[in-house]
């Protein structure tokens, strides 16, 4: 599926397409309202993630004009502002959810997930790779016959492991999908939380690839 990202600041744009391509989207970006308006006209995208604050037309313009156009992709708006009046122009010019910033690349693809079900009826999203069994849209996550509990964060790195299977993953890609690009902490975070999901699922679930990443390792 392709989505079309507009964001006038580059760096963010840069780095919430890096996410949605960990997560296996094609992805455009465009960083001035106009260029929306055509790029949304000219393509057929399953999602736009939609700024509000853009250079030459705003956008609850850009979302506006291509509803009275007869568009229906889902629309995601992102903000910088902070208000109730805020978010409910959004929505009254036809966007379909709306998000503040700064917002965790997790939640993001959790909002975009949400809009695509929506949008094509109830699919199912269900991943299974041996005996592990995912389901993104529940944040349910099963190994053999047993539930296990995951925190959000923990069920986006395996999540990334379970659609990049077999191949494996870079520390840099699981960084920029579920810390993105921006995070400035300490790299081996995370390390920290391929332990956490070591714990919950058994040792024997993520294999260390030495100098290249990690590898989902679950039985057949």
């Amino acid at each position: 599926m392709r989505i079309l990202v507009v964001d006038d600041e580059v760096r963010l744009a840069d780095s919430i397409a890096r996410g949605l391509r960990a997560e296996g989207y094609d992805v455009d970006i465009v960083h001035d309202g106009l260029d929306a308006v055509w790029q949304a006209t000219e393509v057929d995208y399953a999602a736009i993630v939609l700024d509000i604050m853009l250079p030459r037309k705003n956008g609850y313009v850009v979302c506006s004009e291509l509803r009275a156009a007869g568009n229906t992709t889902p629309i995601l708006m992102l903000t910088a502002k902070d208000g109730e009046y805020d978010e409910a122009e959004g929505l009254d010019t036809g966007a379909d959810d709306y998000l503040r910033k700064p917002f965790a690349h997790v939640v993001l693809n959790a909002r975009l997930r949400a809009l695509l079900r929506r949008q094509v009826g109830a699919v199912d999203d269900t991943m299974t790779v041996g005996d592990l069994t995912l389901s993104p849209g529940r944040l349910q996550c099963v190994r053999g016959e047993r539930t296990v509990e995951l925190t959000h964060r923990e069920f986006a790195v395996l999540e990334l492991l379970v659609r990049r299977s077999p191949n494996v993953v870079s520390k840099t890609a699981l960084l920029d999908s579920v810390w993105g690009i921006d995070f400035n902490g300490d790299p081996n975070i995370v390390e920290v939380y391929v332990g956490y999901l070591r714990k919950k699922l058994g040792k024997d679930a993520i294999r260390t690839v030495r100098g290249a990443g990690y590898q989902l390792a679950v039985a057949a």
